[in-house]
């Protein structure tokens, strides 16, 4: 999706914003009969106005705020689902849009929603061409928006579009060494540092969690290091971010079911995705902001020498897990990369994970579970960013007690809790790894769409990619 601002657009396809009925008269165009027919489509509560002027199209839209401003943002991109089907259905190759709302950024939100909603995953359609959408141009008139807002725009949307792609490539393709290809190239792209970890070295350094779900799998595990510096960090120490990369999850000998379980855990990589993802955009931002990334990866399978309920696995902390079941296993090395990050003496660490059905039954696809040590700063400046950017957060509680569910007879910890508080005993055991201001970010309900939901498509989503750049866009400010 292409963005610019025209000085001079084009007689082309418009799209007018409007906040106010009363502000109809200023759509460039409309005759006194047409002005009286929007008055009344809109008073029937319709949103959008569209008029076939033969050689283009011209839509007008209203959208009323809300009781709150982040609801009122997103209706705006909400919008842009609608106006972004009408284009595709009309075969629109290029839409210029004109703020006359109230709402500053109101065209800004409104293409957001279009680009968004636009996303296609063709790779393996053989008539990939006559199925792509039109619409591939968005032209803001002087007045609607800044070019740093169009820049941003740009740089998200093709951030979004990354992570959503990782996430829609199949096992056949995207085995946990081709994952660390595709970053590497990411980086390329967008401007920051690389480093892999083969098997080799992975044992080395003695990640014992990510070897041990690696057992089951012909295909070597990787651990990729990403890493952007800018010339003038605010932070002294680095913002380090976790993603877990299970590029395929069968959940190993304690196997899942296929149906609405198994058929897409080709997704249990989105937390690797959407850090990636981060790392694009913060660099192509150039944000000040000194940010490292880890992603462990390895499929699960119940093949090879698989490991199995009741083994006793040394992770690279050196403390030692029961595995009570193969199927909890992102946490398996997704703790080796969080004591892996205590080298870097961190600010802050977040990681984002598919982890835990427990979370997604609790609040859905609408939503995602957080939990973790951070300061109440850091937790209301995450809370803000949801809302700002409708990807919000449900805080869960990490108390004692839901640690004491993970003391195992055996070793130090075992890897499930029990029936109860799954998504919080996960995230406990994930704390035994941190010694730093951590959050964990459970994605498993809104990471992958099995149909269309908004602007969000079938397949990956990257939810929660634009509530981490909202916060991390603002850190250091007062």
């Amino acid at each position: 999706m292409e963005f610019k601002i025209a000085q001079k657009p084009p007689v082309n396809h418009r799209l007018y914003i409007i906040s106010e009925t009363e502000k109809i008269n200023l759509v460039p165009g409309l005759s006194e009969e047409e002005i009286n027919y929007v008055s009344s489509s809109f008073g029937k509560d319709l949103n959008m106005v569209t008029f076939n002027r033969f050689t283009y199209f011209q839509f007008i839209y209203l959208i009323k705020p809300k009781a709150t401003e982040w609801q009122t943002r997103e209706a705006y991109r909400k919008a842009g689902v609608e106006v972004q089907a009408v284009c595709n259905k009309f075969k629109i190759e290029d839409l210029i849009i004109t703020n006359l709302s109230a709402k500053s950024d109101a065209a800004i939100l409104l293409a957001e929603g279009i680009s968004l909603s636009n996303y296609q995953f063709l790779k393996y359609r053989s008539e990939a061409k006559k199925q792509t959408n039109s619409l591939n141009k968005i032209t803001f008139t002087k007045d609607s928006a800044t070019v740093k807002e169009v820049n941003q725009l740009s740089i998200i949307t093709n951030a979004v579009y990354k992570v959503r792609t990782l996430v829609n490539e199949p096992l056949s393709y995207l085995t946990a060494e081709q994952l660390s290809k595709e970053i590497t190239s990411i980086g390329k792209e967008g401007g920051f540092k690389v480093t892999v970890f083969n098997k080799a070295r992975i044992i080395k350094e003695g990640m014992g969690g990510l070897l041990s779900v690696n057992r089951g799998s012909i295909d070597p595990p990787t651990f990729t290091i990403m890493e952007y510096v800018p010339k003038k960090a605010i932070n002294k120490k680095p913002l380090v971010l976790v993603g877990k990369g299970v590029v395929y999850d069968t959940g190993g000998l304690s196997l899942k079911p296929t149906p609405n379980s198994m058929d897409r855990m080709k997704s249990d990589m989105s937390g690797a995705a959407l850090v990636t993802g981060a790392m694009y955009a913060i660099a192509q931002l150039q944000l000040p902001i000194h940010v490292i990334a880890l992603v462990p990866a390895t499929d699960n399978r119940p093949g090879e020498n698989a490991y199995v309920p009741g083994d006793v696995v040394k992770m690279m902390s050196g403390a030692t897990v029961e595995v009570l079941n193969t199927d909890a296993e992102g946490r398996m090395l997704l703790g080796d990369a969080l004591h892996y990050a205590k080298r870097y003496k961190p600010e802050l660490v977040f990681d984002f994970a598919t982890l835990t059905g427990a979370a997604s039954a609790a609040v859905g696809e609408h939503g995602i579970v957080c939990m973790g040590t951070a300061g109440e700063e850091t937790k209301q400046a995450l809370r803000e960013s949801g809302f700002r950017q409708y990807e919000r957060l449900v805080e869960y509680p990490l108390w004692d007690e839901y640690g004491d569910q993970i003391k195992s007879d055996i070793a130090d910890i075992k890897n499930v809790g029990g029936a109860t508080g799954g998504a919080i005993t996960a995230g406990k055991f994930l704390e035994h790894f941190t010694d730093y201001p951590w959050m964990h970010f459970d994605i498993a309900g809104v990471s992958f769409n099995t149909s269309r939901k908004g602007y969000f498509p079938v397949g990956g989503t990257a939810f929660g990619l634009r509530m981490l750049l909202d916060f991390v866009s603002n850190m250091g400010k007062s």
